[in-house]
């Protein structure tokens, strides 16, 4: 093992002894002048080298004397990370500088400033990677220096770093919180105006919230995270907001005619349930439903998925929780459209009562699907929370958030999510919107005259999975939800796969709370939402509705 990656290695232990999912307290604030520190707390200050270097010595001035740093020391040490000259005296190219240093005190870390057309520009994945390999302290302060639109994707990337749920029995509950403190240093304008606003501040604060409790309800194993579990969590945002759920379970939904959520979930202990939210605006210009697949645990069903396959199934409610942390973003920080969120639980388990391959199953759009793969469930129980969304709540726009398809991963890999959208002008400010808050996407195909074909029956109106898998596939599973709104839907559909994006290694990553809130920006009140979303107002009408006319 070389000294670097066992310097690496023994950073990243010291983290998940201290800091990974303790009990942290995480909290935004205008300004860290104000804060009290002693030489035992510690400070991480990251940017790009041309951010870092504007940032204003002033600044850091108290903080340095707190923490009894010598302030040359911290004008050295731009110096070395971000020389003027990239090369020495002979010549040479100088290498990388990426970190230093002082006692583990403070700590100033680069981040890459390279970015491909469809990367995010605030390379804010990197950052979540540094705040996780240098926190040092009970009471950690970092600081972000970067320029004003990039600062909600950095956000999130640091409510990323801290995720809050653990069963380690080390982790000492009683202990009092470990407190880290994060603000921004905004380098546009030359620094003029550093600081962010209350407004933003809101903003980080609750879009990190959202981010870490979405991101709890994916890391919790099903044993824990039950449908009815998942309801409590429903229930608990529900209330702080000040909204009442609609709540649809077991046998009734098989009598209201939802025969998708209903037959996937069956044969689980907990029942399946549809849950709405709905936050309604007078004056609202506009009809939004973002619907989430919750399916808390995926066997496969009787198509049962292999050890490897089914080991990190958890995860698969990713959908409806990146819903849920997006709802309460949204509508804590003001939404000034009517805003619903359809939750479609279930636990896809296998059972005496288990739906079958050859099942031909009645769903709430009124089609019939014969099931032909029982492992194909999230198609099937979103079918019925679309088509919910446009009958019953009149949805002008209805997004659906999945973790749908491994095969999402290998057509846009695992930090973009797979885009699918009947609109192309909202296919574009997606993409756009992604790039900008670092929950990233990429288009798939749009063709339903050509791959809808993939799920012809014989005996039912459409099968539930496809007859060639190595023809679009994470696009036709998505063009299989779209089915049920009906292809004479004059609204916006929006479809986004996230089976790879949900998580990196053995943790979630919240996806989706801050695309979602960019992308519905213009409907926000808060400032900083508003600056990133759309420039103007984008059609409630598609610009594709099928027609032979």
């Amino acid at each position: 093992m070389s000294e670097v990656s066992l310097e690496s290695k023994i950073s990243d232990l010291s983290f998940a002894t201290k800091a990974n999912v303790l009990n942290v307290k995480l909290n935004f604030v205008k300004n860290l002048n104000d804060k009290t520190l002693t030489k035992n707390d510690s400070l991480l200050l990251i940017g790009k080298s041309k951010d870092l270097k504007l940032v204003p010595k002033a600044q850091l001035t108290s903080i340095l004397s707190k923490l009894e740093i010598p302030a040359n020391w911290y004008s050295e040490s731009i110096n070395y990370l971000c020389p003027e000259e990239k090369t020495n005296d002979n010549g040479a190219k100088l290498a990388n500088r990426t970190s230093i240093s002082w006692l583990n005190r403070f700590s100033i870390n680069t981040i890459s400033a390279k970015c491909s057309r469809y990367n995010a520009p605030s390379r804010a994945h990197l950052i979540t990677k540094i705040v996780k390999s240098n926190c040092f302290s009970d009471n950690q302060t970092i600081l972000v220096a970067c320029e004003r639109r990039y600062s909600i994707a950095c956000a999130s990337a640091v409510a990323r770093a801290f995720p809050l749920y653990s069963s380690k029995t080390n982790n000492n509950e009683s202990k009092n919180p470990r407190n880290v403190t994060v603000s921004f240093i905004f380098t546009d304008n030359e620094c003029k105006s550093p600081n962010p606003s209350d407004e933003e501040i809101a903003c980080y604060n609750a879009i990190g919230e959202s981010v870490r409790l979405t991101a709890k309800i994916v890391d919790t194993p099903c044993a824990e995270m039950t449908t009815d579990h998942f309801l409590q969590e429903i229930k608990n945002v529900a209330k702080e907001l000040g909204l009442e759920p609609m709540v649809i379970e077991g046998e009734e939904l098989n009598k209201r005619g939802f025969g998708g959520l209903y037959n996937v979930g069956k044969a689980a202990i907990n029942p399946p349930k549809l849950v709405v939210l709905s936050n309604i605006k007078s004056g609202s210009k506009r009809n939004i439903a973002w619907v989430g697949k919750g399916i808390v645990y995926d066997t496969g069903g009787l198509c049962i998925k292999s050890r490897a396959n089914m080991c990190g199934m958890k995860e698969d409610c990713g959908g409806a929780a990146g819903v849920l942390g997006a709802f309460y973003a949204a509508v804590k920080l003001g939404f000034e459209d009517n805003l619903h969120a359809v939750f479609c639980l279930a636990e896809n388990a296998v059972g005496p009562n288990a739906y079958r391959p050859d099942d031909i199953i009645k769903l709430y759009s009124g089609k019939t699907v014969e099931i032909t793969n029982t492992d194909a469930e999230g198609r099937v129980v979103l079918g019925d929370g679309v088509a919910y969304a446009r009958k019953d709540l009149k949805a002008d726009i209805i997004l659906d958030m999945a973790t749908l398809t491994g095969a999402q991963g290998i057509a846009t890999g695992k930090y973009h999510a797979g885009l699918l959208t009947n609109s192309d002008k909202w296919e574009k400010t997606c993409i756009e919107t992604s790039k900008a808050c670092a929950d990233l996407c990429f288009p798939m195909v749009f063709s339903p005259e050509l791959h809808f074909s993939e799920f012809n029956s014989e005996v039912a109106d459409m099968k539930n999975s496809v007859s060639n898998p190595a023809n679009a596939a994470s696009a036709c599973a998505g063009l299989f939800i779209h089915s049920h709104i009906g292809s004479k839907y004059e609204g916006i559909w929006i479809h986004l796969d996230i089976a790879s994006p949900v998580s990196d290694g053995d943790r979630a990553t919240g996806f989706g709370v801050s695309l979602l809130n960019c992308l519905f920006g213009d409907s926000s009140l808060n400032s900083a939402l508003k600056q990133l979303g759309p420039e103007s107002a984008l059609p409630l009408k598609n610009d594709e509705l099928e027609s032979d006319e």
